[in-house]
């Protein structure tokens, strides 16, 4: 298992100026506490608006829960866009499916990466802090066969690298991970053109 310390002290982080707080990053943030045990079982949950318990989930579940926190539910619309274009969407074999599945689909990396690709705004990958707002979607490749999701917070690090609220392991933490593994994906959405889906 992965770690790294929680970025807990304030002292040890700065508010990102210039930028307003992201109603995203502000319900991303309030997991931390919350959130605290990192469980990937498979389980059955209600559609829509389904969830597993809150003290636990992956990297997904972050994601997920910020969204519906602002009013959008991911496992709705992930699963709507792959019942109409289910060929845009990775199948590993792996997975081992044959059609949607509600309780799964919204909470694989590959999907809601090819989700945010297909519905909101990708941003080139660069290397630069100040490319990444509060808020923003960022995915990672941290083993080749362990992608990773996480939300880009409205704090920085000392040396001004934006913090990213995620689950790698132990819960929903506040890290300096932004650049520690190859970054896949930068994505906002909604994206401006497109407004805020229900």
């Amino acid at each position: 298992m992965l770690r790294f310390a929680p970025i807990v002290l304030s002292w040890m982080v700065i508010t990102a100026n210039a930028s307003p707080v992201s109603d995203l990053a502000s319900a991303a943030r309030a997991q931390i506490g919350v959130t605290i045990l990192y469980d990937s079982s498979y389980q059955r949950i209600a559609y829509p608006g389904g969830d597993v318990p809150l003290d636990r989930g992956v990297c997904t579940d972050v994601v997920i829960r910020a969204y519906r926190t602002i009013g959008i539910d991911l496992q709705k619309l992930v699963h709507e866009d792959m019942r109409q274009a289910w060929n845009a969407y990775p199948h590993p074999a792996k997975w081992g499916l044959k059609s949607t599945d509600t309780n799964i689909d919204h909470r694989r990396v590959p999907n809601l990466a090819t989700f945010f690709r297909r519905h909101g705004t990708s941003i080139g990958v660069t290397g630069r802090p100040a490319d990444f707002r509060p808020g923003d979607i960022v995915t990672w490749q941290i083993q080749p066969s362990l992608p990773h999701i996480g939300i880009v917070s409205d704090q920085v690090s000392a040396a001004g690298t934006p913090l990213v609220i995620h689950n790698i392991g132990y819960g929903a933490t506040l890290d300096d991970i932004l650049f520690a593994f190859p970054i896949t994906g930068h994505y906002r959405y909604p994206s401006a053109s497109t407004g805020t889906p229900r």
